[in-house]
């Protein structure tokens, strides 16, 4: 336990600023419930209200509510864990199924987590330090810097002068991911706020495997230290070091960067927006065909930006994915094929990423490569691409949606192509809203390889 007398550890009051974690099963299973109940008393009385104006709406419309939209986001944030995690990773990777209300919904969560009370937090690092943690510091920051879907960050000195950032898991995460991620699929299926037809068990599969992964600090630190290993020589980019005597399977303790939102350099000279967004493009061209190891999360609180130097810095290594000979091999012929619109090539190359089931049309064949055309376009431009003047994110959507009508048709993708467009398509809404203009053909000709 912290000792209270401390004045550099001693806790300030609690508030509603922070929210205790439910680390028991059954707790986190009445969280859904009361999430359900909330929802159906909230479907209820909105449709009361519009029947008395002469109205006859839809079960959907009743669902759909601004205060059911905000149920459904609280509670999640208030779960945490695979809870929320299960809602950020349908709403990037299934973005363009989702009826756009849903999509609003799961937003939220990318950013929105109350920090877990101060008392629940010194039980955690009691777990995992042992009583008397805090004689080790020299101060220790008990307001979150930083709170995510499984964890927060804290700031803190060490009594030998470290100056280290130290994410703290939430409890119970680990041992709730299966009966979470379950209940929320569920909730999400029988409510109709997805499209009946859409089967997201593989998503959901895949979800429950990287969670696993996600939850275990020491793989992250590993990761970390890999990524930090590969980009060493490289001056423009930062990877914080790895504290390896304070990390452990919940608690990961890193150098402390001091450093700015990455959306800030909105506001910086063009000259410098394209240098950075083009950099983090091309950063994920060496991952996928020089490391063969992708940090998949686009999350923009990812990347930040340190102004003293003029570094990126890179952070959470959780979701790393390698990537295998064969799908390197298959990418490799797509951006290709598609650099050089090669219609039958990149028609053989999405077979080999797993993204035809056996019982697809030649119509909707055709509807994917017309997507994966669409995707590819910066790649075709042989200047800079424009991204701040480009509707390039609204015309793939818009072709994603047009294959999700189908219903027939939807095959879910190998997790590996989930995970990697998911990245692609962060980095494309990144140079987007800094308005970049990146030279995408330029640093992808290294990797791909004669036409």
């Amino acid at each position: 336990m912290a000792d209270p007398n401390n004045p550099l550890l001693r806790p300030r009051s609690e508030d509603a600023a922070t929210a205790a974690v439910p680390s028991g099963r059954w707790a986190r299973m009445a969280r859904l419930g009361t999430l359900a109940t909330g929802l159906a008393g909230g479907m209820l009385a909105e449709g009361a209200r519009q029947w008395a104006q002469g109205k006859r709406p839809s079960p959907r419309d009743l669902l759909l509510t601004p205060g059911n939209a905000r149920r459904v986001a609280d509670q999640l944030a208030q779960l945490r864990g695979a809870a929320m995690k299960v809602g950020q990773l349908l709403s990037m990777d299934a973005g363009e199924l989702l009826p756009p209300e849903l999509g609003e919904i799961l937003a939220r969560l990318r950013s929105d987590a109350k920090p877990m009370p101060i008392g629940q937090l010194d039980e955690v690092l009691t777990a995992a330090w042992g009583a008397g943690w805090d004689a080790r510091f020299a101060q220790f920051g008990f307001t979150p810097i930083a709170a995510a879907s499984i964890g927060q960050v804290h700031r803190a000195t060490t009594k030998d002068g470290r100056q280290l950032a130290i994410k703290v898991q939430y409890p119970g995460i680990r041992q709730s991911i299966a009966s979470d991620v379950d209940n929320v699929g569920t909730l999400l299926r029988v409510s109709g706020l997805l499209p009946a037809h859409l089967n997201i068990a593989p998503l959901l599969d895949e979800a429950k495997k990287q969670l696993h992964e996600e939850a275990d600090y020491l793989r992250e630190a590993r990761c970390q230290q890999q990524f930090g290993n590969l980009l060493d020589s490289d001056a423009a980019l930062c990877v914080p070091a790895v504290h390896a005597d304070w990390t452990t399977d919940n608690v990961l303790a890193m150098d402390y960067v001091e450093c700015v939102p990455i959306e800030s350099l909105q506001h910086v000279p063009q000259a410098e927006r394209d240098r950075v967004a083009s950099l983090l493009i091309g950063l994920l061209f060496r991952e996928l065909f020089e490391f063969h190891l992708v940090q998949t999360d686009p999350n923009f609180a990812n990347y930040r930006f340190q102004s003293t130097s003029g570094r990126t810095v890179l952070l959470d290594f959780g979701a790393t994915r390698a990537y295998g000979p064969d799908i390197v091999a298959a990418y490799r012929q797509l951006m290709r094929c598609a650099m050089h619109d090669d219609r039958e090539g990149m028609d053989q190359a999405a077979r080999a990423i797993g993204y035809f089931g056996s019982h697809i049309r030649a119509d909707q064949r055709e509807a994917v490569i017309d997507l994966f055309s669409i995707a590819c376009e910066p790649l075709r431009a042989a200047d800079a691409y424009d991204f701040g003047r480009s509707d390039l994110p609204q015309r793939i959507r818009a072709a994603g949606m047009a294959l999700s009508t189908e219903k027939d048709f939807w095959h879910t993708p190998p997790a590996d192509a989930l995970f990697l467009h998911r990245k692609l398509g962060g980095l494309y809404l990144l140079a987007a809203r800094l308005q970049a203009r990146v030279p995408v053909q330029a640093l992808a000709r290294p990797y791909l390889g004669a036409a």
